[in-house]
């Protein structure tokens, strides 16, 4: 294993991870810790420390008492001011930077559709970023749906807060423009029945409406209405998408 000091290069793919996996839950054997220090010559030891140097960055982990590590280099904190925001860069160079040392065409490691309808032509760097911010989110939410609890993974979605159509190419990578939905909320939140307001409670639009005098709303729906969405361990969703959300998407 190398003893050098650390390059550009392994530290973006260990931020990389960093977004993907529970803070909590990342140890020296976490598979997927083991699997990226393999891949870069270093030892899950000293993979999980700089995550832990990246979680001492990290507002959302401070504001729930969770504390990285102190031990941070320079280059961590370059690494950190440099990405923690520019999502679109981050995604696709990481997972580049990946797909060379696996020696597999970047091509292969894309899992997560696009939102459809949005794009006629979609570019690869686009279906690699679109699956970053589905992963991001699933690690944040544990993958449970923010709203339901539900956790079966195959009926979540990563949902964009701020629609997709109207994002910028940094806003549709962002994990803090999504919330992790289950199939019917997520059809409903993108359809504006429902919203979350900038204090992160649900709404749910009086526009939506079912055949048994209000049964089926009240059960799926309005038992929610008022309450609080399980909020993630990182990427809290950001108040200025939920506000144009709350403004232009939600029928109110």
């Amino acid at each position: 294993m190398s003893a050098n000091n650390w390059t550009r290069e392994e530290e973006i793919i260990v931020f990389n991870l960093y977004c993907k996996i529970p803070f909590q839950k990342s140890s020296k054997t976490h598979p997927d810790v083991v699997r990226i220090a393999q891949l870069i010559g270093r030892t899950p030891s000293a993979v999980n420390m700089k995550i832990g140097n990246y979680g001492s960055f990290d507002p959302n982990l401070k504001r729930q008492g969770i504390s990285g590590l102190t031990n941070v280099s320079k280059l961590d904190k370059q690494i950190w001011d440099e990405f923690n925001g520019n999502w679109d860069e981050l995604a696709f160079l990481s997972e580049k930077l990946i797909a060379k040392l696996e020696n597999v065409p970047i091509e292969e490691k894309v899992s997560a559709p696009i939102p459809v309808g949005y794009e006629k032509t979609i570019t690869t760097k686009q279906r690699v970023n679109q699956s970053f911010f589905r992963n991001a989110l699933l690690s944040s939410y544990s993958s449970a749906c923010c709203i339901t609890g539900i956790s079966n993974s195959s009926l979540l979605l990563a949902s964009h807060i701020k629609p997709w159509r109207d994002s910028s190419d940094s806003e549709k990578t962002n994990p803090e423009n999504g919330l992790l939905l289950n199939a019917l909320h997520d059809k409903a939140f993108d359809a504006g029945l429902i919203t979350v307001t900038p204090d992160y409670l649900i709404r749910v639009s009086d526009k939506i409406t079912d055949k048994f005098d209000g049964q089926i709303i009240k059960r799926f729906f309005g038992d929610y209405n008022k309450k609080k969405i399980t909020l993630p361990e990182k990427f809290y969703p950001k108040k200025e998408f939920l506000e144009y959300h709350n403004d232009i998407v939600f029928l109110g």
